[in-house]
């Protein structure tokens, strides 16, 4: 969709980048909000298009590393993806890693606490990864999991 005002807009303030939960039931049912996270829809499909099946494994994620980033043209599919390629993260990591787990910020946005108590802004890295390509998706589960 070509709107001038937004293109000019996001030119001065970027794209809007991540996303947040609120609520008290967000709070009480992180099961249903991490059910929720690993959708990835826009990823889902992405991945599917280029033949890679996105199997909550740390191999899907080396998977997406591959793939020619054609996203990066498109503003608006790049923030969506970056969102959608950091809740996959999470999602690998809260699934294969033990005492992985979904936390909420006070702020709503959602990150991913390892066992350590190290807190990972999967988001944020989603999005680097969707824009530059570092840090890789497959590397960043290997820090975390070493932690």
């Amino acid at each position: 969709m070509n709107i001038p005002f937004l293109g000019n807009w996001r030119k001065r303030h970027g794209m809007a980048r991540g996303i947040a939960v609120y609520g008290p039931l967000a709070e009480r049912d992180l099961e249903g909000v991490a059910q929720l996270f690993s959708e990835c829809e826009l990823l889902r499909d992405l991945a599917a298009r280029h033949g890679v099946r996105l199997d909550d494994t740390a191999a899907s994620l080396e998977a997406l590393d591959q793939l020619l980033p054609r996203w990066r043209d498109d503003p608006e599919t790049l923030s969506w993806l970056g969102n959608d390629a950091g809740l996959y993260l999470g999602t690998v990591l809260v699934r294969t890693v033990p005492g992985a787990r979904w936390t909420l910020w006070p702020n709503g946005h959602p990150v991913v606490e390892l066992a350590s108590g190290r807190q990972i802004e999967v988001v944020d890295v989603g999005h680097a990864w969707a824009s530059g390509g570092t840090p890789e998706l497959h590397q960043s589960y290997a820090e975390a999991a070493e932690s």
